[in-house]
């Protein structure tokens, strides 16, 4: 009985993880492009500052997680240095949502293992074995393909979009050096915890100046479209809630169970925009994103195998 009723909550907490990161996805996805709200500087501060609260209620009221205390200014350091690396990833990952559909920024974001493999060699030396690295070409042969076949391709938006997925893989690698030693390693929701607040110092200055009158602008967008705010709202939390999903199915599951789960996803996404947004796809786009999943799926095969 006590195995059943397991198998439900992991499948639920799944199934919400499923929800909260495409839904962020999507949300992000109709905003920036069905509301006039060209703001991605913004709504990125929005969802930091949401993480933010959210994650000071949920740690320090609720006990969810023990607090993790800070043991010094170095750490502090490291861990602001994450926070910029970030803010970089979603920054540029919502701005390629403005000119990309969901379908091709989810092909290109799949590329992450490749990106993860050079930052670790670059920063650490680590090495792969051949074939594990010899798995990351269909990776990044099937976005190449991808790209040539889709009809709604943007430089600039493939740019931020190629950016922000290498930005997110060196902050995963940068996490693993500098918060390296057992004293000071924290779990992913205190490490939110403190990364939140100052990817929002960070934040407010750079809309402020990149996205001259966003204030004024959102607001008259705000009286215009009346679901607006309550979309922002559900879109911020729900940036927190995909952050807790991943903590818990991480907690939860198996590392391979995991894998598997997160490449599933993106193919859900996927499927799940094209309905939605009705973005125009060819055989040659969907070809070349089903070579770079299998690749990311055999570079993961490969890794356990070796390991």
């Amino acid at each position: 009985m006590s195995s059943k009723k397991d198998a439900v909550f992991i499948t639920s907490l799944v199934i919400l993880w499923y929800s909260t990161n495409i839904g962020v996805l999507l949300l992000n996805k109709f905003l920036l492009s069905n509301y006039g709200f060209s703001f991605p500087i913004f709504l990125t501060m929005c969802h930091m500052s949401a993480c933010a609260v959210l994650s000071y209620i949920s740690i320090i009221f609720l006990n969810l997680v023990p607090l993790q205390r800070l043991k010094s200014r170095s750490q502090f350091l490291r861990i602001a240095t994450l926070s910029i690396v970030f803010c970089a990833s979603v920054v540029g990952g919502n701005i390629s949502l403005k000119y990309l559909p969901v379908s091709f920024n989810q092909a290109v974001g799949a590329t992450t293992p490749f990106f993860t493999a050079l930052f670790a060699y670059l920063m650490t030396r680590k090495r792969e074995a051949w074939a594990t690295y010899t798995c990351l070409v269909p990776v990044v042969a099937g976005v190449v393909i991808a790209s040539g076949g889709e009809p709604s391709f943007h430089l600039y938006g493939f740019i931020m979009c190629i950016s922000a997925t290498a930005a997110r893989a060196f902050k995963s690698v940068l996490q693993g050096v500098l918060l390296s030693s057992e004293g000071e390693k924290l779990n992913s929701m205190n490490l939110m915890l403190y990364m939140a607040p100052i990817a929002v110092a960070v934040l407010i200055p750079a809309a402020l100046v990149m996205e001259p009158d966003v204030l004024g602008l959102v607001v008259t967008l705000g009286k215009e479209h009346k679901f607006m705010w309550t979309f922002l709202f559900v879109n911020s939390t729900m940036a927190y809630g995909a952050n807790l999903c991943n903590f818990l199915v991480t907690k939860h599951t198996s590392a391979l169970t995991l894998q598997v789960l997160g490449n599933a996803k993106g193919a859900v996404a996927v499927v799940i925009s094209i309905l939605i947004f009705r973005n125009p796809v060819t055989l040659i786009g969907i070809a070349g994103y089903t070579m770079t999943v299998m690749g990311v799926i055999a570079y993961g095969e490969s890794k356990r195998r070796l390991k």
